[in-house]
C-alpha cells in the first residue's frame, strides 16, 4: 500500500495474533519453499503464493503472515472462488443496509476487518474482471466504499497475500486476467511444490494426521509402500482424506493395504506426468472411473469440487469430455456416467450454479453459447 493517512474501520475486537500453522516435512523442495517465504515476510511487498490445489498454499500464506511485522494483527482469509460474483464485492469491501436484496444491516467487509494486519485472497485466478478492477483500485490507493455508501471513503492499511493454481500469464495472454492487476499482487512469488516432488513427506505427513485423530494406529509396510508410490493429484489435502478414510474403516490397530482406496490402488506404477498436464489429466482420470463405474459424480466428483480438491476449470473439461462423446447431448452424458434420468436437472442446476455449464452446441458445430436447464439437450 502507498503511504497515506490512515482512518481506522470499525471492526471486531478479537484481532489477536493468529497460532503459527505446522508445517509437516523435511524434503529440500518444501525448504527451499519456507526460506522464500521467509525472505517475503520481513518485508510489507504484496505476495502471490502459486501451486497446484490441495498443496497446502493457504498453510504458506499464514506462514508469511506469523513471520511478519503485522503478526499481532488480524490474518483474514477469503477464498475467491466460494463466493458468488454478486456478492464478492460485498465480502471484500462490505455494505451499507438496504443496499441491495438481503442486505438487513452494515457490513464490515475483509478489507477493513483485516486493518493493519494480512488479507488472503485465495483462488484469486477466479475473479471476474470487473471484480479485478476493482480489486486493483483499491491496490492503488487502499480507498474502500461499502456497497450501497454514500460517504467518504474509508483508507485501510493491509498486506495482501493472494493464492492460485492457474496460470495466470496465460490468462493474462487469453484477456481472462489483467495484466497490471497481476504485476501489483506479484511482487514476491513463492511456488509451493506438488506432493510427488517432495515424497520424503509423505511419511511425516501420515504421522501428522494420525496423531491428530487421536486414534492408536500404525500402517502396515505394504500400506505405507503404496501411498508413497502414488503420485497424489490432491497432494496433500487428497492425503489427508486418504489416511482418514483409512483410519475410520479400521477395526484394529493395524491399516493394511486392503483398506486403501480403489484410486491409489489402481494407479500403482504409472509413470508421473509434467505439471502442465495436471488438469487434463485429472479430468482423464475421473472421466475414465465415470464411464468405466470406478466412481460416481455426486459421490466422488461432486465431493472433491466443493472441498476444492476440483478446480473449476477441472470440472469444466470433465463436462467437455463428456459433451465430446455424447455429441452435444447431455442426457448422453448422464448415460455415459451411470447416472439416472432424474439427475438431467440437478446437473444442469449445479454446473450453472458454479459456473462451469458448457454450451451443447458447440458439440453440434453451433455457435456457443452457455447452456440452461431449459436449452440444454
Amino acid at each position: 500500500m502507498d503511504s497515506m493517512h490512515l482512518t481506522p474501520p470499525t471492526r471486531p475486537s478479537s484481532i489477536g495474533p493468529i497460532p503459527a500453522p505446522v508445517v509437516v516435512g523435511n524434503s529440500p523442495a518444501l525448504q527451499r519453499t519456507l526460506k522464500v517465504a521467509e525472505r517475503l515476510a520481513v518485508g510489507d511487498s504484496k505476495v502471490l503464493i502459486t501451486g497446484e490445489s490441495g498443496v497446502g498454499k493457504d498453510v504458506v500464506a499464514r506462514f508469511v503472515h506469523v513471520h511478519s511485522p503485522r503478526a499481532a494483527q488480524r490474518f483474514v482469509a477469503l477464498n475467491c472462488a466460494s463466493v458468488a460474483e454478486t456478492l464478492l464485492e460485498s465480502e471484500l469491501f462490505g455494505h451499507v443496509k438496504g443496499s441491495f436484496t438481503g442486505a438487513y444491516r452494515d457490513k464490515v467487509g475483509k478489507l477493513q476487518q483485516a486493518h493493519r494486519g494480512t488479507v488472503f485472497l485465495d483462488e484469486i485466478g477466479e475473479m471476474s474482471l470487473r471484480m479485478q478492477a476493482m480489486l486493483l483500485r483499491f491496490l492503488e490507493n487502499g480507498e474502500v466504499v461499502p456497497v450501497g455508501s454514500d460517504g467518504a471513503p474509508t483508507r485501510v492499511d493491509v498486506r495482501v497475500i493472494s493464492a492460485t493454481n492457474r496460470n495466470l500469464h496465460d490468462m493474462v495472454a487469453k484477456g481472462l486476467f489483467r495484466e497490471d492487476l497481476l504485476y501489483r499482487i506479484n511482487v514476491g512469488q513463492i511456488e509451493v511444490p506438488p506432493l510427488r516432488e517432495r515424497r520424503e513427506d509423505i511419511a511425516p505427513l501420515i504421522e501428522a494426521v494420525i496423531a491428530r485423530s487421536g486414534r492408536p494406529a500404525q500402517l502396515e509396510k505394504a500400506t505405507l509402500e503404496a501411498l508413497q508410490r502414488y503420485r497424489w493429484p490432491g497432494n496433500v489435502r487428497e492425503l489427508q482424506n486418504v489416511v482418514e478414510q483409512m483410519l475410520a474403516l479400521a477395526d484394529g490397530l493395524s491399516v493394511g493395504p486392503d483398506l486403501l482406496p480403489a484410486s491409489v490402488l489402481a494407479k500403482q506404477g504409472k509413470g508421473l506426468h509434467p505439471v502442465r498436464e495436471r488438469r487434463r489429466r485429472v479430468a482423464d482420470e475421473l472421466y475414465e472411473g465415470l464411464t468405466e463405474g470406478g466412481c460416481h459424480f455426486w459421490n466422488d466428483v461432486y465431493p472433491m469440487f466443493m472441498s476444492r480438491d476440483l478446480t473449476r476449470a477441472d470440472l469444466r473439461l470433465l463436462i467437455r469430455k463428456g459433451l465430446n462423446a455424447s455429441r452435444g447431448s447431455y442426457r448422453g452424458v448422464l448415460q455415459l456416467w451411470g447416472l439416472d434420468d432424474s439427475d438431467y436437472k440437478r446437473l444442469l442446476n449445479f454446473l450453472a450454479a458454479h459456473d462451469c455449464a458448457i454450451d451443447f452446441r458447440e458439440f453440434r458445430g453451433m455457435k456457443q453459447e452457455r447452456p440452461t436447464a431449459s436449452g440444454a439437450a
